[in-house]
């Protein structure tokens, strides 16, 4: 394992007075690199460098005020069913978290229940994946009802297939009082009813966003200012763009997914034709599927936006790659990119 030891001092998380320390990796597998070579056909590949990926991991963990003491660039053939990465670096990794206490290891891949669970055993440390650590990003980022709306339904989401029994009796529960009430439900099936149910309530209530927010862009279609949606890779700049073509204050800083909740302020072109000018969001390779689906609400201003403007940091040199991602998204929304 390449392993690179950080600092972050800023704004660490802390738990009562225990500051979380934290491991970030990023996990290579030669297999899926041979995938992707294979599959474009001889074309040019834009792939984002290991490096890139471990820098953008741990500006995502610096998001949330992790402190960084290591990461590091974690090689193998392919992806290991029960921990994603073999034995041996699991057991270094293992004396990597007991030397220097770390209690959080990020695994910058998709980790499936079963992985997650056998690492967080062999570790004895919580273990997060990328998209656990974007959904965390998130929780803290949502400032608005709708916003807190669809970070909740986005985690249930992800915890859904997640829950595991905290006991080892197999007795089930009973369905109701005395002696009538029958077999009843397991403990884990009444907890993935009851977030089922959860998840429910909240699709309805993000439905009624939608609709909410349809009348607003109704009424606005009827004024003569077209709507400018601008959209990029998480921290490319649109928002400090946004304040300055419209005299905003939305909050801008150099950190991966500072906005979250949509904002839309109009401003006077120099020739002076009105618009309204709309801060989303920003994107990020390997965006999960229920994510997106969950902040359908607020993409929706995109989609229903008359121009959509794409915000590039040219000085990246990943630029070329999101650039990529974000007309992957875009297109999946059904917006040519």
């Amino acid at each position: 394992m390449a392993e690179r030891k950080e600092s972050r001092p800023k704004g660490p998380i802390e738990h009562g007075s225990v500051i979380t320390r934290a491991a970030v990796l990023v996990p290579v597998f030669k297999q899926f690199q041979s995938r992707d070579e294979a599959s474009q056909g001889g074309s040019e590949l834009v792939r984002r460098s290991d490096d890139a990926r471990l820098e953008e991991a741990m500006g995502l963990a610096a998001a949330i005020g992790l402190d960084i003491v290591a990461s590091g660039i974690v090689s193998g053939v392919r992806p290991r069913p029960a921990t994603l990465i073999g034995a041996g670096k699991v057991d270094e990794l293992k004396g990597l978290v007991a030397s220097e206490e770390i209690g959080l290891v990020v695994f910058d891949h998709p980790l499936t229940p079963v992985q997650q669970r056998n690492l967080e055993k062999e570790l004895d440390a919580k273990v997060l994946d990328r998209t656990g650590l974007i959904l965390e990003i998130f929780g803290q980022r949502a400032r608005t009802k709708e916003g807190r709306l669809q970070v909740e339904l986005a985690h249930l989401n992800y915890q859904r297939g997640r829950l595991v029994r905290s006991w080892t009796h197999l007795e089930r529960q009973r369905g109701g009082a005395g002696f009538l009430g029958g077999p009843g439900e397991t403990q884990i099936e009444s907890d993935r009813r009851q977030l089922q149910e959860r998840i429910k309530r909240l699709e309805k209530d993000l439905e009624s966003v939608r609709r909410t927010r349809q009348l607003h862009r109704t009424k606005r279609k009827k004024a003569p200012h077209p709507v400018v949606a601008l959209v990029g890779y998480t921290n490319a700049g649109k928002s400090t763009l946004f304040n300055r073509l419209t005299g905003a204050d939305v909050f801008a800083k150099d950190l991966l997914f500072a906005t979250l909740d949509p904002t839309l302020r109009r401003a006077t072109l120099p020739h002076g034709t009105d618009v309204i000018f709309s801060d989303t969001v920003g994107f990020v390779s390997d965006l999960p599927t229920h994510l997106v689906a969950a902040f359908r609400a607020t993409l929706e201003e995109v989609i229903e936006a008359e121009i959509v403007l794409h915000v590039r940091d040219m000085a990246d040199p990943d630029s070329l790659a999101q650039a990529e991602d974000v007309g992957k998204i875009l297109r999946d929304l059904d917006i040519d990119a």
